[in-house]
């Protein structure tokens, strides 16, 4: 599946941004992207080799070395972002920047086999020179950044500052990234200094708006929502904290979480974040509030309460917080209305069993090959392998062509559209592989990018701990590096509790074991259970599994 649409995008489009299947041709279409009404496209423009570049950790994950060395040799010799375009920068972001990024740190991994010689950093030096080129988005009275850049020029003239929670929310991983690779901090702060931004900006229920004024920080649509404009802010808060191990990014996500807990979810096991729900609540004044393509009703309080409306799914979140119930039980809802039209509709209207009157299409989405990934990794029930063999029977089935894999404009009639958005490349082939064959994740811890591109964890990339935060005075206080020992070799357990069997009082210790001595020493791993660290003046207790 892959190759049939990588092989016919080479042959037939590159080095232009995007494949059209039904005519044979391409379309550069980057200056397209979040861009609904074609304003301002650059007659000029001839393509970045836009699917290229987010097919490189396709290829690696796939095993082709060869042709993913043969990729960076072209890209580094031929690229270049010197070009009169005016791009959306949070497209840009998660499309180039993070491929490349990604591609980079994949190239220089030794497991990757490249040739040895062949691969001198270019594509970091390819994303460096992005990363500045995005920079100027950023120079606002709030820093919240432009929705629009050119890559030549900066802001253009009279831009539009209206964006969405998403275009100025999602930077945090690619540009992070960048920073950490170059060790140059520019691209992380201005980053981190919009998120901020936009997170002082939610409401008392904790919740934010779809769209807002980049120069006067002021919100342009209130209605509060976890789809198109939103989603990756969430997906972003949780990732950048997993990646990164700030703790802001932990407490932001957290407050985030429980607010869409109580607002948006309906119903035992019904996801949160890209699950079942209906679209309705002023995120700023808590109020009821249906969107414009949804009819529902309003009601006189913020929590939602009947569902109105399926979108497509997307668990990622959902399953790494480990709410694998809520994931399950969303992600049924739509594989049932999968498996009804043989391909997901871009929305449906569960309270009415219908399609959305002008959103029927199909563009070749990702998301719920990636959620049936993400869930057979977390449970191993062979019927997401099921389910995951069902997509790729459809696809094939409805999306094949001659030429590639088309989108389709109607999943009533299957009629197909003229266009393989490069995210199929990117995301859908990849997820689906990985259902079948998750070789590369061995002995490797990676986070996706909301564009699918794979990302280290590494303990490098985290800030340094231990650290002891003081919340009366908000600063930290160092303490000295810990030394590990064994409760066995200590052979003691301090008591927690008092518990009673048999009418004797017995103490409970932090081995969750009756202590047998009342000076609560211990001569046995039966009696001694758990590895401790300590330092000069803590003892901290971690239990370990296998002991009592």
């Amino acid at each position: 599946m892959f190759y049939h649409a990588y092989e016919n995008y080479m042959t037939l489009a590159f080095p232009h941004d995007e494949l059209k299947p039904l005519t044979r041709s391409f379309t550069d279409s980057l200056s397209e992207l979040g861009n609904l009404k074609l304003e301002h496209l650059p007659p000029n423009y001839n393509g970045t080799a836009l699917t290229l570049i987010e097919s490189l950790s396709s290829l690696v994950i796939l095993g082709n070395y060869t042709e993913f060395e043969r990729a960076v040799l072209w890209l580094s010799e031929n690229l270049s972002f010197d070009v009169d375009a005016r791009v959306n920068l949070f497209e840009g972001n998660i499309r180039v920047l993070g491929g490349l990024v990604s591609a980079h740190i994949l190239a220089t991994d030794s497991k990757n086999r490249l040739v040895q010689g062949s691969y001198k950093n270019q594509l970091l030096d390819l994303a460096e020179d992005l990363g500045q080129r995005f920079l100027p988005s950023f120079d606002t009275p709030t820093g919240l950044p432009y929705a629009w850049i050119n890559l030549k020029y900066g802001v253009m003239k009279n831009e539009t500052t209206e964006t969405s929670t998403s275009g100025c929310g999602s930077l945090i991983l690619e540009m992070g990234a960048l920073s950490r690779l170059t060790g140059d901090p520019k691209y992380e702060s201005a980053s981190l200094r919009a998120l901020r931004k936009l997170w002082s900006m939610c409401s008392s229920l904790n919740l934010l708006g779809t769209t807002l004024d980049v120069e006067t920080g002021e919100w342009i649509e209130h209605s509060s929502g976890i789809g198109a404009g939103v989603d990756s802010f969430y997906e972003y808060l949780f990732k950048a904290h997993i990646l990164f191990g700030k703790e802001d990014f932990w407490r932001m996500f957290h407050s985030a979480y429980l607010a869409v807990q109580k607002y948006f979810r309906h119903g035992v096991g019904v996801g949160w974040g890209w699950g079942l729900y209906c679209l309705g609540v002023d995120g700023i004044s808590g109020l009821a509030r249906p969107h414009a393509y949804l009819e529902s009703h309003v009601v006189n309080q913020a929590k939602v309460d009947r569902i109105c409306l399926l979108r497509t799914p997307k668990y990622t979140v959902d399953v790494l917080v480990g709410d694998i119930e809520a994931a399950n039980s969303s992600h049924r809802e739509f594989v049932h209305v999968w498996k009804k039209f043989g391909v997901l509709t871009e929305r449906y209207l569960l309270d009415h069993q219908m399609l959305h009157p002008t959103e029927k299409y199909y563009p070749l989405r990702p998301e719920l090959a990636e959620s049936t990934f993400y869930l057979y990794q977390a449970t191993k029930d062979p019927w997401y392998i099921e389910v995951g063999e069902a997509i790729v029977d459809s696809l094939n089935l409805y999306t094949k062509v001659e030429g590639g894999f088309a989108s389709i404009r109607d999943v009533t009639t299957m009629q197909t559209e003229d266009h393989q958005h490069s995210f199929f490349l990117a995301e859908t082939c990849k997820y689906l592989y990985l259902l079948f064959d998750d070789s590369f994740l061995v002995d490797r811890n990676y986070i996706f990018t909301t564009e699918g591109h794979p990302l280290p964890v590494l303990s490098a990339w985290h800030e340094r701990l231990p650290e002891i935060y003081i919340p009366s005075n908000w600063t930290y206080v160092k303490k000295e590096k810990p030394k590990l020992a064994s409760a066995m070799s200590l052979q003691v357990c301090p008591a927690l509790s008092l518990n009673s069997r048999h009418g004797e009082q017995l103490i409970e210790s932090a081995c969750h074991i009756p202590d047998a001595r009342n000076d609560h020493k211990c001569f046995s791993d039966e009696e001694c259970g758990t590895q401790l660290v300590v330092d000069e003046d803590h003892v901290a207790w971690a239990v370990t599994v296998g002991y009592g």
